[in-house]
């Protein structure tokens, strides 16, 4: 790609990207602090369970809520909003934190409040891009975010470490709190044009956007093979340590498949802004299928190099699967019900990972780690490589990727200033087409590219 095609050309995903940067880096850090803070405080995992469930059980109640707000409303006014709240949240804890005698009910209730805020605010990031960015730039756009908070996801362990250490816990939750400042201050500058469907009571909103989820063989299947990812996950996550410490080799095995983790999922977002498949959602699900092999290793005790080169393959697939599958979702949804379908998406890719949590180690007690691991990847491995198996997962995404590739091309003795008109007029037809004339900022609706993707964990 030209530099003159690259989403950060544009003014809009600039100030996107930025904010979106800042604040994961702030959110990176907070993970490791919290355990170490309300351990250190009560020295009691029920009550970081208790603190972890007040953040997450009204995230997932409010999604599909925080959907029809996203698509009533300009997703990026919701954003700013939901930025702020959050802010003043964690400002709470860490201010809590820094007291003499941190108390746990003020925690898990600011935690709470956070976690509403995230209901609201996690429908909103695929239409900001897709609103201020279109066309063969989307998926590098993606790719671009899903590097740069992969890469923030790595070293907020460390930077963690060094704040829990130096300054104490509630500075950890004070950089957050900054951090959504900024994003919301650079939210304030970015302009997009938002054109909302027609108003409807607040049923037949939710039951348009699953409609839409319903209509599409390949989206909703997909979500199947993602639930249960997420599912496998937190199996892995509940009985991973004790295995590898146990017979593994020790603690540092653990450290070493996390490490190997958060690089595999750098590297595949790196590769999904480079290698663009013919048949994008079909590769990105049986990249999904490979968490099975380090669930089998672990359930045999495979040797330690084993297990962690597989959980570095399986989270590859994982870092692929994410811009690829925004991508997709931002070309095939009409922008009206984007921040609905999102919600459904994360709803139901998520809902599984506290079953996941709650009957692994019900399972492991009763019948030993094995047995649970071994039909946990048998399970997951059917349930996202079974998905080659439906007519729309084999199709979506050719078309597109066909006319994003004609377009940047462009006939080898074409010149230039050709190129570029054409690149300019097939642009604009296509997003006509795809995104129904939603327009984004300024600058991003001049670009000479105008055509129309989780942690799924």
């Amino acid at each position: 790609m030209t530099l003159l095609q690259h989403p950060l050309r544009s003014r809009g995903f600039r100030l996107l990207f930025l904010g979106r940067t800042i604040s994961t880096l702030g959110d990176a850090v907070v993970p490791a602090a919290l355990a170490i803070a309300v351990t250190r405080a009560t020295g009691s995992s029920g009550a970081l369970a208790l603190v972890l469930g007040c953040a997450m059980v009204p995230r997932l109640l409010l999604l599909p809520l925080g959907g029809v707000v996203g698509d009533r409303l300009d997703p990026r006014l919701v954003a700013l909003v939901t930025d702020l709240v959050r802010a003043v949240a964690q400002a709470a804890v860490g201010l809590e934190l820094l007291g003499d005698r941190p108390r746990l009910l003020p925690i898990a209730a600011a935690e709470a409040v956070g976690g509403i805020a995230s209901a609201f605010a996690m429908p909103t990031a695929t239409p900001l891009v897709a609103a201020t960015v279109t066309g063969p730039q989307r998926m590098r756009a993606n790719a671009l975010l899903a590097s740069t908070a992969n890469a923030a996801r790595l070293g907020g362990p460390a930077l963690a470490g060094v704040l829990v250490w130096t300054a104490g816990p509630g500075w950890a939750f004070l950089l957050d709190g900054a951090s959504f400042l900024v994003s919301a201050a650079l939210l304030t500058r970015l302009r997009i044009r938002h054109a909302p469907g027609e108003r409807r009571s607040l049923r037949t909103d939710l039951l348009r956007g699953w409609s839409e989820v319903r209509s599409r063989d390949w989206y909703w299947t997909s979500l199947i093979g993602h639930g249960v990812w997420n599912g496998a996950a937190a199996v892995l996550l509940t009985l991973g340590p004790l295995i590898a410490t146990r017979r593994l080799g020790g603690d540092g095995v653990w450290i070493a498949m996390t490490q190997a983790g958060a690089c595999g999922v750098l590297a595949g977002s790196l590769l999904a802004g480079r290698y663009r498949p013919r048949r994008p959602v079909l590769v990105a699900n049986l990249g999904l299928a490979l968490y099975a092999l380090p669930l089998a290793a672990l359930a045999v005790a495979a040797p330690a190099p084993v297990t962690v080169t597989a959980y570095a393959l399986a989270m590859t697939g994982l870092g692929f699967l994410n811009p690829v599958w925004q991508t997709t979702v931002q070309q095939e949804f009409p922008p009206q019900v984007l921040a609905r379908v999102t919600s459904y998406d994360w709803l139901l890719s998520l809902a599984a990972a506290p079953l996941g949590y709650t009957l692994a180690p019900l399972a492991a007690d009763a019948w030993g780690s094995t047995g649970p691991l071994l039909v946990t990847a048998a399970l997951v491995a059917l349930a996202c490589a079974g998905t080659a198996a439906v007519p729309g997962v084999r199709r979506i995404g050719r078309t597109a990727v066909d006319v994003a590739d004609a377009v940047e091309a462009g006939p080898p003795s074409e010149p230039q200033a050709a190129r570029k008109a054409a690149r300019a007029t097939a642009g604009a037809a296509a997003e006509t087409e795809t995104t129904g004339g939603y327009p984004a900022d300024g600058e991003a609706a001049a670009g000479a590219v105008r055509r129309n993707p989780t942690i799924r964990s």
